[in-house]
């Protein structure tokens, strides 16, 4: 999160003759499309736990290691469909050549928790034909809103705003899922404070969840056009 540069210039910097800052760069990429490539894998590819293991970390070695991305071209595609076309094309090859990268081997790997990644798998089904590119981009969007809500509680213990971060998961996270949300009045209540300030606590932690939502896809889109347009579908805003 975080990434001081320019939008667009997350990808750019993946292919830096810069090592500090090609490395910086691709672990934002990792972050905000390592659990889609691992999900998209099991279903399309029908690969075992253990094979989209490895070859999630096979292909974002070997993305870095042969700059996959710096052919990258906004004009033509999202980078997220680009992002999957280089990961269908290596998947291909890989089991063409009948080769799987070993574990332990010469490859560096990254630490991803797949254990969860696979718990939020359970029990979905491929889907049909043309719809994987949408499950492809909802799984995307998942990444991009879990890395939001993780830097949301982290800059809410650092502000000493614990409090804005539990009423937020309350209502906006849990509550999302629950038959009823609970009331302004239940959280104050609960929390012994008075009903405004739940308001205005809730009011300021949706503001910063936004602001982290777009800057963690200022980091996972590869042009001003498609930043903005994701934004919009995302959000219903226009970035500043």
């Amino acid at each position: 999160m975080g990434f001081p540069l320019t939008r667009r210039s997350v990808v750019v910097a993946a292919g830096s003759a810069d090592p500090a800052l090609r490395r910086r760069a691709f672990e934002a990429l990792v972050a905000a499309y390592w659990k889609p490539v691992y999900k998209y894998l099991r279903l399309k590819w029908g690969a075992s736990g253990e094979d989209a293991e490895d070859l999630t970390q096979g292909f974002f070695a070997r993305a870095l290691e042969k700059g996959f991305f710096d052919r990258f071209d906004p004009g033509r595609a999202r980078f997220r469909t680009y992002l999957r076309t280089c990961l269908d094309g290596y998947v291909a090859n890989e089991r063409k050549a009948r080769h799987r990268l070993k574990r332990g081997g010469g490859a560096e790997h990254v630490s991803l928790d797949f254990a969860a990644a696979e718990t939020e798998l359970a029990g979905k089904r491929p889907p049909a034909g043309a719809d994987m590119e949408e499950f492809f981009h909802r799984e995307w969007v998942r990444s991009l809103f879990g890395l939001a809500v993780e830097a949301l509680r982290r800059r809410c213990a650092e502000a000493g705003k614990e409090r804005c971060f539990a009423l937020f998961e309350r209502y906006d996270l849990d509550g999302s899922d629950a038959p009823e949300r609970p009331r302004y009045a239940d959280l104050a209540r609960e929390r012994g404070i008075p009903e405004t300030q739940v308001t205005n606590e809730l009011a300021w932690a949706r503001r910063e969840f936004r602001r982290l939502v777009l800057e963690a896809l200022e980091e996972a889109t590869g042009s001003e056009e498609e930043f903005r347009a994701e934004a919009r579908q995302l959000l219903g805003l226009d970035p500043p």
